[in-house]
């Protein structure tokens, strides 16, 4: 029987006066709280999630770095632009390069591209998988992003046959949408699972670094091989509710913003080949400007979601304000509090450059850039995975607790900027193995600032 069935055969009854009031009153409560819980859509949490820790023979010290360029026989002035942007990246020894990066010349195959994603993918989902005794046969959706890495078969085929998931599991792969593409894939979990009800969902987010190497002549390009390394992170997404039990996080709101309409913003992160015919992922001058765009207009959809009235009432009168002045008394529009809206930020982890402008913009405080600071120095930049090893080490220091809530934010070309917004809802254990694990003693450490 339908709802509407039930509801037409109920107040049928009561016109023919066989229920009593108060019986009709109790029927109608019945039904409004029926409809609550058939039409309230389900939460989405986030159960747990793995980032991958590279070993130690593969971590690549500034030295080695140089070391590895000069038997490359690049140019002298190329080297020192490489030493110039690794001292000022934030970039610290410890972090790593797949071993095809290695060898001398590297060898950039689509066989080592191959041995990359599996190297990291495999690990990270058997880690995930096994921490909670999840049988494969339970995912019911795969989602993979990885830009610039695009193999047949396809990154989620790779983890089907490796752990024989199910074969009508619903597998998505996101190619070509650069950092911010581990909350795009977060998105598109987040809408599959208002479709697909008691539904758990694997989100891998990695890039390949063996087969993406420059290795022209163009400064633009060549910073890509200073910033880069290796890494990923598997994730678990839920919206059945036993698992709420056992969850981290439950996702509040994600807000994503596109700025591909305006060229420059379309340039800024861009891959083409250079005049030579090397093809390379060049990054623009205007790309900090860009992403503090990006960022302004993503921060006016997040804001009314998240602000306190008294930071959106201050933000509204500084704008009526600087309608109605004079030009020549105008102050500048008031800029939210958003740590009056989150205990914790993780920035996408770029560049110590674009940590310092989103700092900036946001007029955060040093500690709520440690996190992504630290990542980078780790690390390095692992695209779009750099906000999970930012939150695995607020967890691992024990900064996170029951009730916090936690900004990522993720840029990519496009150009993109998203946002997710999460609410912890588990005690976080400090001592959890993780990424961090054995190493999180040694920070946060001050990193070297070189002069301009």
């Amino acid at each position: 029987m339908t709802m509407e069935t039930l509801v037409c055969k109920y107040f049928s009854l009561i016109c023919d006066g066989s229920i009593y009031v108060t019986q009709y009153f109790a029927i109608v409560s019945i039904i409004l709280i029926s409809l609550f819980f058939y039409l309230r859509s389900n939460g989405v949490y986030l159960v747990d999630y793995v980032c991958y820790s590279p070993p130690n023979h593969l971590r690549v010290p500034h030295s080695h770095f140089v070391e590895h360029s000069e038997f490359c026989n690049f140019d002298q002035d190329i080297l020192d632009f490489e030493m110039r942007v690794l001292e000022r990246s934030g970039i610290g020894d410890e972090s790593c390069m797949p071993p095809p990066v290695h060898e001398i010349p590297p060898n950039c195959s689509l066989r080592n591209g191959v041995a990359e994603m599996e190297m990291v993918l495999f690990e990270i989902v058997k880690d995930l998988l096994s921490k909670h005794n999840v049988h494969p046969k339970s995912i019911d959706i795969l989602v993979s992003n990885c830009s610039l890495f695009c193999p047949t078969p396809s990154i989620p085929s790779m983890i089907i046959n490796r752990f024989g998931l199910r074969s009508n599991i619903k597998s998505f792969n996101l190619s070509g949408m650069g950092c911010s593409a581990g909350i795009l894939s977060i998105s598109l979990v987040k809408d599959l699972l208002r479709v697909h009800k008691n539904s758990l969902a694997l989100v891998l987010t990695t890039e390949a670094i063996a087969p993406n190497g420059y290795q022209g002549k163009s400064k633009s390009k060549i910073m890509t091989n200073v910033l880069f390394r290796m890494g990923g992170a598997a994730i678990l997404i839920s919206n059945r509710k036993q698992d709420k039990k056992i969850a981290k996080y439950e996702l509040q709101h994600l807000v994503r913003t596109h700025l591909g309409s305006d060229e420059k913003a379309y340039k800024s992160v861009y891959q083409d080949p250079d005049k030579d015919g090397v093809v390379g992922v060049s990054l623009s001058r205007e790309l900090l400007r860009v992403a503090a765009s990006a960022l302004r207009t993503n921060m006016r959809e997040l804001g009314p979601l998240v602000l306190p009235y008294s930071e959106l009432l201050r933000y509204v009168w500084s704008a009526i304000q600087t309608k109605l002045l004079p030009s020549g008394d105008q102050k500048k529009i008031y800029l939210p509090n958003f740590r009056k809206a989150f205990e914790h930020f993780c920035i996408h982890a770029g560049g110590k450059s674009v940590i310092d402008a989103i700092e900036e913009s946001l007029k955060l405080q040093k500690e709520d850039g440690e996190a992504s600071r630290m990542a980078l120095y780790r690390f390095g930049n692992t695209s779009s995975s750099s906000v999970w090893y930012e939150l695995c080490y607020l967890e691992a220091k024990g900064k996170v607790k029951k009730g916090d809530r936690v900004w990522q934010i993720g840029f990519g070309s496009g150009f993109k900027c998203n946002s997710a917004a999460w609410k912890c809802i588990a005690n976080i254990d400090p001592n959890e193995r993780n990424a961090w694990s054995g190493i999180i003693h040694s920070y946060p450490i001050e990193i070297p600032v070189f002069d301009c």
